[in-house]
């Protein structure tokens, strides 16, 4: 891994002197992920500093701090490194390694000891942080207090999935022809959909067992095997025909656990359903 200091061409709160035009990306037929690099940099919600999304070998998304550190200054807990576009714990066996925005977000509280090194990183994005929200380049994302965001459990190749969205505005990860996120949902109208229905909430991999329970589940398990595999790329027919198509934006799904998620079972079919079986 080659070393990945901070840029001079930048701000000092992150953003490049220039905006550079797009070069056209692909990826390799032999790539692990579909994802491609470019727009997947954001900025934290309650710091306003820049991270860089990827995925972990469990699919599932880690925000890593944009500029690599030497691993001696860095505990072990705390070292990631990338290949192939895939991120994973620990180092390669070189002397860089990435951090997870967690550990120097300003706005958490500091857990452990992090040493010297990594507190002053997470000074400097402090001091950062503070002159974004003084000159009112960003304001911090109020606490949500509109109720949980809804969700749904999707079962599909044999696993349950969580979704912080309603089955309705999943859409495709895809990237158009003009660089764009392509807008059409995942559900599509007129194609083969799941069914609701409840379900066990059964244990995963020798976990303790719930107490018996059924739970609504969207489940696709009886469509074709390529079917369940587009829902789980998350792509929208047209996309899901042509595979050459990279991916503008993570996949949604993280893997359900009955104990991890409790507070995702829902007893009831949605409402619209519930009221065609004469449900309340």
């Amino acid at each position: 891994m080659c070393p990945n200091p901070a840029s001079t061409g930048r701000h000092w709160d992150g953003s490049p002197h220039a905006a550079r035009p797009h070069r056209p990306l692909r990826v390799a037929a032999a790539s692990p992920s579909r994802l491609l690099r470019t727009g997947q940099s954001g900025r934290c919600r309650q710091c306003g500093n820049r991270v860089d999304w990827y995925q972990r070998s469990d699919q599932r998304p880690i925000a890593l701090h944009p500029t690599e550190l030497r691993i001696a200054h860095v505990p072990p807990s705390c070292r990631w490194h990338l290949s192939s576009g895939i991120a994973y714990p620990h180092g390669d066996g070189s002397p860089w390694c990435r951090v997870p925005h967690t550990v120097l977000c300003p706005h958490r509280t500091a857990t452990g000891r992090l040493g010297p090194h990594v507190a002053a990183v997470r000074r400097q994005l402090a001091v950062r942080s503070r002159r974004l929200i003084d000159s009112g380049a960003f304001a911090a994302a109020p606490p949500a207090d509109t109720g949980p965001p809804p969700t749904a459990v999707v079962q599909m190749l044999l696993s349950r999935y969580l979704t912080q969205s309603l089955v309705e505005d999943i859409h495709c990860v895809a990237q158009t022809r003009h660089r764009h996120r392509c807008p059409q949902p995942v559900l599509a109208p007129g194609g083969p959909s799941g069914t609701w229905s409840l379900l066990p909430t059964g244990p995963r991999r020798g976990q303790l067992a719930l107490p018996d329970a059924l739970m609504a589940v969207y489940d696709l398990s009886h469509l074709p095997y390529q079917e369940q595999l587009r829902w789980r790329t998350q792509r929208c027919p047209a996309h899901a025909a042509a595979p050459g198509a990279a991916d503008l934006a993570l996949a949604d799904w993280q893997v359900f656990d009955p104990l991890l998620h409790a507070e995702h079972i829902h007893t009831r079919l949605p409402h619209s359903l519930a009221s065609r079986h004469g449900e309340v």
